[in-house]
């Protein structure tokens, strides 16, 4: 438990902090599966769409600090080939 103010106030800004990151990550993961899904059914105008709603939420939840910036650019660019591989 935490023993000194800054320590207890750290501690509470921590706990929301983890409400928002949650919520952004859930966010995050929705937008992923949406591409995965129009990949799977093969329509390349619905993923190239989905894809377009996607590579935002993926590059600000780097620039949050949700997820390592090279993470989501890796996961961009294999979404991005995979997208372009549709016929």
């Amino acid at each position: 438990m935490a023993n000194t103010t800054s320590a207890k106030k750290a501690a509470r800004k921590m706990i929301r902090r983890t409400e928002i990151n949650k919520s952004r990550r859930s966010r995050l993961k929705a937008y992923v599966r949406k591409v995965e899904e129009a990949l799977a059914s093969g329509d390349k105008a619905a993923a190239t769409h989905a894809l377009g709603a996607a590579e935002p939420i993926l590059l600000r939840s780097a620039q949050k600090g949700v997820i390592h910036k090279k993470s989501a650019s890796r996961k961009v660019s294999r979404l991005a080939a995979r997208v372009r591989a549709l016929p």
